[in-house]
């Protein structure tokens, strides 16, 4: 599958313009490797999320294990996230950072949704756009 082109150059001045899998939200995403830890922006609206940047690559590697689709399970903070998806992984104790990558108490679900359109525009999955039940796998 080839990388979809998106607009941006990810940082805060120029932030990736992404959307939902499902199509229904745009929502922009940027780098700040000044922060300690560095971390991913995310701004949905008027809502900030942020993600511990070394997601992304923690995120590919542990996909390329898994080796095929996984789906992508999206939910807030203070519900469930179903188990084998990724939002479960993003907040998993058995990930590379114990827990969770969302750093922002209260908001920090959501992992499922908005890091798989990052990682297909950074040709490191391929992402499906459907309207419920998405799934991911690593290139």
């Amino acid at each position: 599958m080839a990388k979809i082109k998106v607009n941006g150059k990810g940082t805060k001045d120029s932030p990736w313009e992404l959307t939902t899998p499902p199509g229904t939200s745009a929502y922009t995403m940027y780098k700040d490797e000044a922060a300690d830890p560095a971390v991913l922006v995310c701004t949905v609206g008027s809502t900030t999320l942020k993600y511990d940047l070394r997601c992304i690559n923690d995120l590919h590697a542990m996909l390329k294990k898994h080796g095929d689709w996984m789906l992508l399970g999206s939910a807030d903070e203070q519900k469930p996230a179903a188990e084998g998806t990724v939002e479960a992984w993003g907040r998993s104790e058995s990930n590379p950072v114990g827990g969770w990558y969302g750093l922002k108490k209260g908001l920090r679900g959501r992992f499922g949704m908005y890091l798989p359109p990052l990682m297909e525009a950074l040709g490191l999955a391929e992402v499906e756009d459907n309207a419920k039940n998405n799934r991911m796998r690593a290139i």
